[in-house]
This record gives structure tokens, C-alpha cells and sequence, in this order.
């Protein structure tokens, strides 16, 4: 069973939806029962990162994501998801993540005439061998809605980039920590084959 974090955020229900679609069981939930005995876990997020991390503090949520990633629990962070996995943004200064990862989410520049929020779709550079894009092709476009980025200092764990103003580090992987800027259940057949490959990790 997979389970959806709730605590309040945006795009549960789509996520939800995508991987029924796949045949995935599925459930949305904050029960820390129900989340210490899932296969897998999934953070979604559409929100601002200083609300989002204090609502996982009022559900005492922090502690559960922890320990499941300490016991080696396969963990998807998506968009806001995953940033929250980093130390801080400068969207809340002074808030901390959940300094799963190293590093700090900054503010995209603004650049000649490209719009913020970053809203469309992308194309990806994918890392060969990464884990979730088994089976796709590098340049494939995925979509993005967001205003600050990751460039990851732990270099090694970006699994794929794409560039909008700056080079934005797309998804990352460590371990069993896996991460998407971008929303792959609203990316059509190749975002839904992002979310299988996650779903078969063992």
C-alpha cells in the first residue's frame, strides 16, 4: 500500500487518482498507523513552504516521514513535496525543512522575459540509470508550477535538470528518497509511468 501524506496541502486527490489509475492501492492519510505500515510514501505539495512545514508540525508528521525514510521506506517528494525535503527556503527565511537533503531551495531569477511562476511544460536532462525514469527518454516534458527551485549541492543526487532562467535540478534520488519538481500525475503517460516506476521499487 501506498500511502498519501494529508496535512492539508493541495493536490492529494489528483495524485491519488493517478496512481489508482495504475492499479496502485492507495490511501490518503495523517494516521501515523496507517503510514508506519505502508510500502511506500508519497509528499505531495502545492502551498508556501513556511504553512506547509507548520502543518506538518501541528499533525506530528515530521517525526513519522523521519523515522519511515530512517527505516528505508521507498519516498516520493513532489513539488512543494519536494522541498520540504531540504534545509530551508528563502520562500520562509528563518523555517526549517525537513533537512532530509542538504541545501536550501532559492527564488527562480527573473530573466528577460520568462514569467514567474515557472507554469508549462518542460523538457528534461535525465541522468542515466535513474531510477525513475526507467523506460523514458531524456528530453521528455513533463509539467512544472512553481516559483523557487532547487540546486542541490549534493551534486550526485540529481537524477534530472531542466533549464528556465537557470538550470533547475528537477528531480533528485538518494537512497530511497526520491524527489519531483515537477507533477507527474499531471504530465500525461509519461508522468503516469514516473509514478509506476516508483510504485514497482522494491
Amino acid at each position: 500500500m501506498i500511502a498519501i501524506i494529508d496535512y492539508d496541502a493541495g493536490n492529494l486527490r489528483s495524485v491519488e487518482k493517478a496512481l489508482i489509475s495504475l492499479g496502485s492501492d492507495v490511501v490518503v492519510t495523517r494516521e501515523r498507523s496507517v503510514i508506519n505500515n505502508a510500502s511506500k510514501i508519497i509528499l505531495p505539495g502545492v502551498g508556501a513552504f513556511g504553512d506547509c512545514m507548520d502543518k506538518l508540525g501541528n499533525f506530528d508528521l515530521i517525526e513519522v516521514i523521519k523515522n519511515n525514510i530512517d527505516e528505508g521506506k521507498p519516498f516520493l517528494g513532489i513539488c512543494l513535496g519536494l522541498q520540504l525535503l531540504y534545509e530551508g527556503s528563502e520562500e520562509s527565511e528563518g523555517v526549517k525543512g525537513l533537512s532530509i537533503l542538504k541545501g536550501k531551495i532559492k527564488k527562480i531569477p527573473k530573466k528577460d522575459d520568462l514569467k514567474i511562476p515557472h507554469m508549462g511544460w518542460n523538457s528534461l536532462d535525465i541522468k542515466e540509470g535513474a531510477s525513475l525514469f526507467k523506460g523514458i527518454d531524456n528530453g521528455t516534458y513533463v509539467y512544472f508550477v512553481h516559483s523557487y527551485y532547487l540546486e542541490a549541492p549534493e551534486r550526485d543526487t540529481v537524477a534530472a535538470t531542466c533549464e528556465y532562467s537557470v538550470r533547475i535540478d528537477a528531480s533528485v534520488e538518494k537512497d530511497n528518497v526520491f524527489a519531483c519538481q515537477f507533477h507527474p500525475e499531471k504530465s500525461g503517460d509519461l508522468g503516469l509511468k514516473i509514478l509506476n516506476n516508483f510504485a514497482k521499487l522494491r
